[in-house]
């Protein structure tokens, strides 16, 4: 290889040189340009061309590095819920009810739930479902788990490389739990080769143009002239564009619409009565008690005036039946409960309204995009508010293969799934019911919603007298098999680098 000249040394060229001379002929990318005190993108710029002439070389290595999330940095000071669950029972002897103790412990929800079946996985109590009553003999010792979220919470992260095999068996579990996330970042180390230290010498001065008086002074001679590589990679650009999220909405959207759907629209706040009772769900079900849909507090009720007729159907079939050959739900329904205003659980609320419309159009196709509300605890595959696409199609000789052809179109087009599965499922307003799940490589099983053919229940005392196949799928679900993403509060995401990386569509 040709010697390097004095004047074929840009000026970042031989600072990062000088860097690497510092750091003994060696440094990682960030220890360069801390040195030179460069950015990193010219520190690149400058190691891809002394590497082009051979003045040094580079290596790239993948690191590892395990980080808290949210959620398990929670846990690292509150301790694991089955570790709190234990040690509440131990502290009462050594046996106490299940609930008692969650109560004491500070378990609510599903966090009762989740502290059990972990009491149980790791061995430290047994749990008599008949009688309700955890046992515990004593406080069990302290495992490779909750050590490793003391020592992230301690020191913020750690290498993975570098963790003991009972740490890295915990980091796997944790991940899975969501309480860590591994991170994953390719480290660059740049390597002084022997022409490399030949070429330590000051730069000539280079100039990006030729101009007048440079030509009229003759100093053109004793300059360098910037050579310029067209082929060279440019700076990222970051232009604005929609959120993915909103973007896949409107693709779903339209979608529908190119299949001759017609969207349903509707407000937040519903009542009772199109949200519960007119899909026959019954005024007593646990669906409407404080943890299961959220209540308006000012004003508590709506009008129903303009629905007498359609009320008194289907208070009729709620108490006996009315003309739909059931026998109903058999107790004294109350049209005030009926009035409540809530904040609407489900998009099916939708269909309710649509199918008592003047505007129903038999056959025909409906759909919505509708952003529901429930008292669901965050977490990773929940939240407080979301959005579901909700659908039906009414037609005089509709079956449930129409409605299992509609839900894998659903899963296959606009999720990406490779392939779905279907179950029997069960829903106050439908029968059959099903169950969509659909899977997707490097992604696995995720379940969308659920499905059914309305039963005469709902649709005779609305007015309709033909078939009516309903759905209601999690769209955001369904963004997040697309995207590839495990975390749904991903989808309301702040970071900037994620939304930037994904793709427009």
């Amino acid at each position: 290889m040709n010697e390097v000249s004095t004047t074929e040394l840009r000026a970042h060229e031989f600072q990062l040189l000088e860097a690497l001379q510092k750091h003994g002929g060696k440094a990682s990318a960030e220890q360069a340009a801390h040195e030179a005190k460069l950015p990193q993108a010219a520190v690149m710029r400058a190691a891809l061309a002394l590497k082009e002439k051979g003045l040094i070389t580079m290596e790239e290595t993948r690191q590892s590095t395990v980080k808290l999330t949210s959620e398990g940095s929670e846990y690292a000071v509150k301790e694991l819920p089955e570790r709190r669950l234990v040690n509440v029972v131990v502290a009462e002897g050594g046996e106490a009810p299940l609930e008692q103790a969650a109560t004491k412990a500070g378990l609510t929800g599903k966090l009762v739930q989740i502290a059990l079946g972990w009491t149980q996985r790791k061995k430290w109590a047994q749990y008599n479902s008949k009688t309700g009553m955890l046992k515990a003999a004593a406080v069990p010792r302290e495992e490779s788990d909750e050590q490793l979220l003391k020592t992230l919470s301690t020191h913020g992260e750690a290498s993975t490389e570098s963790l003991s095999p009972e740490f890295k068996a915990a980091v796997q579990t944790l991940k899975r739990r969501g309480l860590v996330r591994v991170d994953e970042k390719t480290v660059r180390t740049f390597h002084v080769t022997d022409a490399g230290k030949h070429a330590m010498m000051a730069p000539a001065e280079t100039v990006t143009q030729l101009t007048p008086t440079l030509i009229v002074t003759g100093k053109w001679r004793s300059v360098k002239l910037q050579e310029y590589n067209i082929e060279a990679a440019v700076a990222n650009t970051w232009p604005g564009k929609k959120h993915p999220y909103l973007s896949f909405l409107e693709e779903v959207r339209a979608k529908l619409v190119e299949l001759g759907f017609t969207e349903m629209t509707g407000t937040n706040v519903e009542t009772s009565f199109f949200n519960f009772d007119a899909l026959y769900t019954p005024q007593d079900h646990p669906a409407r008690e404080i943890f299961g849909i959220y209540y308006v507090k000012n004003p508590e009720y709506g009008d129903l005036s303009a629905y007498e007729d359609i009320v008194q159907n289907v208070k009729a079939t709620h108490e006996n039946g009315w003309k739909t050959g059931s026998t109903g739900w058999k107790y004294t329904y109350s049209i005030q409960e009926a009035r409540r205003l809530i904040l609407r659980g489900h998009g099916t609320c939708l269909s309710a309204r649509t199918l008592v419309s003047r505007n129903l159009k038999v056959p025909g196709k409906y759909f919505s995009i509708a952003r529901c509300y429930r008292p669901e605890v965050v977490d990773k595959t929940h939240l407080s508010e979301f959005n579901q696409v909700e659908g039906i199609i009414v037609d005089e000789n509709l079956t449930l293969r129409d409605l299992l052809g509609v839900l894998e179109k659903f899963a296959v087009e606009i999720a990406g799934a490779d392939k779905v599965r279907f179950k029997p499922d069960y829903f106050p307003f439908t029968e059959p019911s099903v169950e969509l799940s659909a899977y997707k490589e490097d992604y696995g099983w995720v379940e969308f919603g659920g499905s059914g053919i309305f039963r005469p229940e709902v649709t005779l005392p609305l007015g309709v007298n033909v078939p009516v196949i309903a759905w209601g799928l999690g769209v955001d679900r369904l963004f997040m098999m697309r995207a590839g993403i495990d975390d749904i509060r991903y989808i309301f995401s702040q970071d900037i680098n994620w939304l930037r990386r994904m793709p427009v569509t």
